[in-house]
């Protein structure tokens, strides 16, 4: 009896060498097909995986709508505002330091509701100015207050600048063009899409 099960190990190992020189051998003749290198992204993530925030070196976006200038060297770009179908305005653009030596965001650029000031230095101060529907438009806040808008702004190198976002209610269709407003810089005209 130990004879036949002493067998049956050696039979297994056979029968696996066989069946991997079957699948080596299958493949052998198979010419390799061209195939394209995966296409390398733009946004390189620093050592902490995160996606970078800075945009220096990167693309400039097509359309500037609006450039404010700020306290303390601060210029915010403004590249879109669009409505979308849900009833918000996003406006995108960038923040920079304009300055030769790193500054940190000012505090007062989120205003001073006391439910954003919970949530540190964001841009959730800003608000939208409809002049002809006399009616002014703040950064949505979600139910924890938190406002809807680039938040953990710190210190900017020299030079660097991060990409922003706010989001607002949308103002009437028949509204064209709308005064942003942001704390320590001058108002500028945007026009919607």
């Amino acid at each position: 009896m130990k004879a036949r099960y002493g067998r049956k190990p050696h039979r297994a190992l056979a029968v696996v060498a066989v069946v991997a020189l079957s699948v080596v051998g299958c493949g052998a003749q198979d010419t390799p097909k061209d195939e394209k290198p995966p296409a390398k992204t733009s946004a390189a993530s620093p050592k902490g995986g995160a996606p970078a925030q800075s945009t220096q070196g990167a693309e400039e976006p097509a359309e500037t709508l609006a450039l404010l200038k700020g306290q303390d060297g601060f210029e915010l770009t403004i590249n879109s505002a669009v409505r979308d179908a849900g009833g918000f305005l996003t406006v995108k653009g960038s923040l920079k330091n304009t300055k030769n030596e790193g500054r940190a965001v000012p505090d007062t650029l989120r205003g001073d509701e006391t439910e954003v000031l919970k949530h540190g230095t964001s841009l959730g101060g800003a608000t939208l100015l409809d002049s002809a529907g006399k009616k002014r438009y703040y950064v949505l806040r979600d139910t924890d207050g938190r406002p809807l808008t680039t938040t953990g702004l710190g210190i900017l190198s020299a030079g660097e600048s991060v990409a922003v976002f706010l989001q607002f209610p949308a103002p009437p269709p028949a509204t064209t063009d709308v005064s942003f407003q942001l704390p320590t810089f001058e108002p500028a005209t945007l026009k919607l899409s």
